[in-house]
């Protein structure tokens, strides 16, 4: 006999909010570790990057437009509850990037130290919104999607849109940059393919 159903567990307000406090002061110390060393960063972000070089539109412009489509998909796929969420937890991870290099000051770094423990901060602020129903928006949308629509681990969609990013990376930025920012986006997204499945986890 198969394992009995188990019930979706429902976060109170408190656990969403430590969640989600945990989960953006991650991403944001990750991303400063990757902006300290000057590389670029995965998922729509970094698509943000490479097409506010290539069209000289500024980068909140284009973050904006090529998050519209990924919004109407969450509010259309997963629903309101889900797309709140995510977008307060872009609006916090948006006021945490501007804070945290205030409280904490890099000294020194390497570049693939330093992209490795990005990945590993940032993948992990991701599981942390992910179990409590939110994400940061763009691929990640999609991504979250897919898994629940079609059971393909949200991991690997955002390995393969970072595949696709990164390739159209080396025709704009160095390719020692592009190699460590590679680095890190590998992490992430192995973090998040390993260990947020939703045959195991199952609170919203």
């Amino acid at each position: 006999m198969g394992e009995p159903h188990k019930p979706k567990i429902n976060h109170s307000l408190f656990e969403d909010t430590q969640a989600f406090l945990l989960g953006t002061a991650l991403c944001a110390l990750g991303l400063q570790f990757i902006t300290h060393l000057g590389l670029i960063t995965g998922q729509t972000a970094g698509l943000a990057v490479l097409l506010s070089y290539i069209s000289g539109y500024s980068l909140g412009l284009v973050f904006f437009v090529v998050n519209l489509p990924f919004w109407v998909l969450a509010w259309v796929r997963m629903g309101p509850r889900f797309t709140v969420k995510s977008v307060i937890a872009v609006a916090m991870l948006s006021g945490m990037t501007e804070l945290l290099p205030g409280a904490v000051v890099i000294a020194q770094l390497s570049a693939p130290v330093g992209a490795a423990l990005a990945g590993a901060l940032i993948g992990m602020g991701l599981i942390a919104l992910f179990r409590h129903g939110a994400s940061l928006g763009g691929v990640g949308v999609l991504a979250l999607f897919l898994q629940e629509r079609f059971k393909i681990q949200a991991g690997w969609t955002q390995l393969a849109f970072d595949g696709l990013l990164f390739v159209a990376a080396f025709g704009v930025l160095a390719w020692d940059l592009v190699i460590w920012s590679l680095l890190g986006a590998v992490v992430v997204n192995l973090i998040v393919a390993v260990n947020h499945r939703g045959d195991r986890y199952i609170a919203r």
